[in-house]
């Protein structure tokens, strides 16, 4: 009898055309030149939408961190 087989499930592979990716505080901080606390700030402020992980976390659309980043600084 082997119960103690390891059982590996096949998922397809998350490709950018089923899933955005999500920029953790500090990559969205490094691009407005803020401090990763700031970002958190503009998330409870309602300026970004955040998603948080299983961990707790919180992670952002790029697309939406690239809007805000045009709005606020233009020509980029």
């Amino acid at each position: 009898m082997e119960s103690n087989k390891l059982v590996q499930a096949n998922f397809p592979p998350l490709s950018a055309t089923n899933q955005e990716k999500l920029l953790t505080p500090a990559e969205v901080a490094s691009l407005f030149r803020v401090d990763p606390k700031t970002v958190t700030r503009w998330a409870k402020a309602g300026k970004l939408t955040s998603i948080k992980t299983l961990g707790g976390h919180r992670r952002y659309k790029e697309s939406e961190v690239k809007e805000l980043l045009k709005s606020v600084i233009p020509n980029t």
